[in-house]
């Protein structure tokens, strides 16, 4: 399958494949972009490309980013209609951190240590650098659906359950 791109900055690079049998290519960004804590920023990536009809994009996060940093790529489809920038959400889910000083003072003959808040301090920003991989992404076929109106859905198995069956335990209900 050829898929048409275009450069819209100097710093785009053409996606490819790092292994022959992988299924994802590599976005890069085409700019630096500061993320501080508990901040979502779109990354522009400079590149539009013309995906086939009845295909779509998948933007999909790097497993490494995800397990070594606090960086969150968002899912993001891109239609075979849009012919725009193609950028990547990417949240950084780090807490922002209130700074305090400690004085000590005295009450009625004790001496105790009071916290004075200074402000919010900001640590754990990341600098996603041009040519940085940030996302990866895979080309699919897209099936629509015909959608049919009923009064009442088959019976099956698991019926409406759903939600809270995950097998995953709070460890404060084990002990």
């Amino acid at each position: 399958m050829n898929v048409n791109i275009k450069r819209l900055s100097s710093g785009a690079q053409i996606p490819q494949y790092a292994h022959a049998s992988d299924a994802c290519f590599d976005l890069v960004a085409a700019e630096d972009v500061v993320i501080e804590p508990g901040e979502t920023a779109l990354v522009k990536t400079g590149l539009a490309f013309e995906i086939p009809e009845g295909y779509e994009m998948q933007i999909r996060p790097r497993s490494g980013i995800t397990l070594k940093t606090k960086l969150r790529v968002q899912l993001g489809t891109v239609d075979c209609g849009y012919t725009g920038e193609v950028g990547v959400i990417v949240d950084n889910i780090a807490e922002v951190v209130e700074e305090t000083d400690y004085i000590a003072t005295s009450v009625m003959g004790e001496t105790i240590m009071l916290s004075i808040p200074l402000g919010y301090v900001k640590y754990n920003a990341y600098l996603i650098r041009k040519g940085d991989r940030i996302a990866q992404a895979v080309i699919k076929p897209v099936e629509q659906a015909a959608f049919t109106e009923v009064a009442e859905l088959d019976d099956s198995d698991r019926g409406a359950g759903g939600f809270g069956s995950s097998g995953v335990t709070h460890l404060s209900e084990e002990v």
